[in-house]
């Protein structure tokens, strides 16, 4: 079952806990049975009821059980039995969370009993109070155990192998261990849930750096001792994913950031859009050392038609206002190359690198090597005009702009001519070529979408409102009952901030096809995918031209691994 973010947020004190603890006739839950349940409801460190009945196992209870826990055949051979007493169990369990010392033993047996009779396992939360003893108090203990952590913390009740006393025995320790939780900034079910592994990592002592952080979304900026910004996140709610990284997250770089940080500051956002929208510009403003992105978009390329007697296709870095049509910004040199590949796989335009000569022709003596191989058209030395070429070059143009099944469809239907003649290497290169160009083209056209449509207003599930222009996010506001309260929105650039920040675009910025600079990309993208996701909760309110939150037009092929590869 998915948590929500309100679940993950609950307070302590508004919990309801289920402690349970079963007698069983030993073995595994498989091969064994159930004898006694007993449970203790409580909220606050208020006892809300108790449950308790002995269940008839199906067999006999050996003698080494009765010997430990006093329970015998006599005892439970009336009792119901394991699927008579579920309902009512169930009934009283509700949707509390489940504790219990060594827990994973008593779901074990409880979920094969549920299984038998044809129920789903248990969805609850689980605590276990043997995993928060280890970390909390493992330093004044000779050991874990119930009966041992019963007596030495001179618990009210104590447990005797039967099933509702070692239960109130386990409500009195989990009572104790939140108290002691508490040190550890400890005031959610999600904190109490991650504990045992977070009070175990080596950075444990910093989680003080987010005792302050909100249960709401916004950013976090992992800051050193000198106050540079190490990493910057994103996150719906700020203090669970921020105590994540002491617990649940495993990845190399995370333990060296932890060893460097010394302030954890955030921001709160009024929503997750604007929340991933300032990630994106703090991460390009400050270029923390932990962010792979805060380097990674400086190496984005495009890939240029060239504007002259006869185009062809060049991967640059940087866009001018030339005339020439731009794709991109790309990941890198390499993906705008992969792209040209494709594009030059459905066009045979030149590859050379020639320059056009005065006589309508390139200035070479014959043919170039591509065009020799019969993969690209030969204008070199005048075997073809202009005119016909330039048919190749308008193929092209459509394609990138208008009619992407221009570049597409060939490159399909070759691919799979490819596989049918059982030329699978040749075939999943030209898959990947493909896939390459409909990225490009699918990323391309949301991106001419967003700028297209000029100023747009959403509103969001009719709670708040966020106005983009063209593809930036300009401003939001919250819908209450008094009315509309803009918020405050922490997105306006720093006037120290790099001029590349502030840069538009050469050319007409609403045209199809206009150069993006690349600072820009990630925003857009940023953008794109949360109109993506958030499509069915959106409503447009204002729109300078239409936005279309799908593009028009046949779907793009998936260039899916051909049906009839194999190795």
């Amino acid at each position: 079952m998915q948590r929500s973010f309100d679940d993950l947020g609950t307070p302590l004190h508004e919990v309801t806990f289920c402690v349970l603890d079963l007698e069983t006739t030993g073995g595994t839950a498989a091969d064994g049975g159930i004898t006694e349940i007993g449970a203790v409801k409580v909220r606050a460190g208020e006892e809300l009821g108790t449950f308790r009945t002995f269940v008839n196992p199906g067999h006999s209870v050996p003698r080494h059980i009765t010997v430990l826990t006093g329970i015998t055949t006599a005892m439970v051979e009336r009792a119901p039995t394991a699927r008579e007493v579920l309902p009512t169990f169930l009934e009283f369990l509700g949707d509390a969370v489940i504790v219990g010392h060594n827990v994973r033993y008593d779901l074990g047996y409880l979920n094969g009993a549920l299984d038998r009779t044809g129920r789903p396992a248990l969805a609850n939360r689980v605590v276990d109070t043997l995993g928060l003893a280890r970390r909390l108090l493992r330093d004044e203990v000779p050991n874990c155990r119930l009966g041992t952590l019963a007596t030495r913390l001179r618990l009210p009740h104590q447990p005797s192998h039967r099933a509702l006393d070692d239960a109130l025995a386990t409500a009195d320790l989990l009572h104790l261990l939140l108290e002691r939780a508490a040190s550890f900034g400890v005031c959610g079910l999600d904190d109490l849930a991650a504990l045992p592994k977070m009070a175990g990592h080596p950075q444990a002592g910093k989680l003080r750096l987010t005792d302050h952080l909100p249960r709401k979304p916004g950013v976090y900026l992992f800051r050193d001792g000198g106050g540079r910004t190490l990493y910057v996140g994103k996150a719906t709610d700020l203090r669970s994913r921020v105590r994540s990284y002491f617990s649940s997250d495993d990845r190399r770089k995370v333990g060296q950031l932890l060893r460097e940080v010394e302030r954890i500051d955030h921001v709160v956002c009024p929503s997750p859009l604007e929340a991933a929208v300032l990630e994106v510009r703090l991460i390009h403003r400050l270029e923390p050392r932990f962010n792979r992105q805060a380097t990674t978009w400086r190496r984005y390329a495009y890939l240029k038609l060239t504007d002259e007697p006869f185009p062809r296709l060049s991967v640059v870095k940087a866009i001018r206002d030339d005339g020439a049509l731009y794709l991109g910004p790309l990941s890198s040199s390499k993906a705008a190359k992969r792209v040209a590949e494709a594009i030059e796989t459905a066009v045979p335009l030149r590859r050379c690198t020639a320059a056009p000569s005065g006589r309508g022709a390139l200035a070479r003596s014959g043919p170039c090597a591509p065009a020799q191989l019969g993969v690209a058209t030969c204008p070199c030395a005048g075997a073809i005009s202009e005119a016909a070429y330039a048919q190749l070059v308008d193929t092209v143009r459509r394609g990138l702009l208008h009619e992407p099944q221009l570049l597409l469809g060939p490159i399909e239907a070759k691919m799979h001519a490819l596989a049918a003649a059982e030329r699978f290497e040749e075939a999943a290169d030209l898959r990947d070529r493909g896939a390459a160009l409909a990225a490009a083209l699918r990323r391309q056209q949301r991106f001419d979408a967003l700028r297209r449509a000029g100023r747009v207003v959403v509103e969001i599930d009719g709670r708040s409102r966020a106005e983009l222009l063209r593809g930036r996010l300009v401003s939001t506001w919250t819908l209450t009952k008094h009315g509309i309260r803009a918020e405050p929105l922490p997105l306006d650039l720093d006037p120290a901030a790099p001029d590349h920040l502030h840069a538009p675009a050469p050319g007409d910025a609403t045209t199809p096809g206009a150069p993006l600079p690349k600072a820009l990309a990630d925003e857009l993208a940023c953008v794109a995918q949360w109109l993506d996701r958030q499509g069915h909760r959106i409503r447009i309110l204002e729109a300078d031209a239409a936005l279309a939150l799908t593009p028009a037009g046949p779907p793009l092929p998936s260039f899916e691994p051909p049906v009839a590869s194999r190795r």
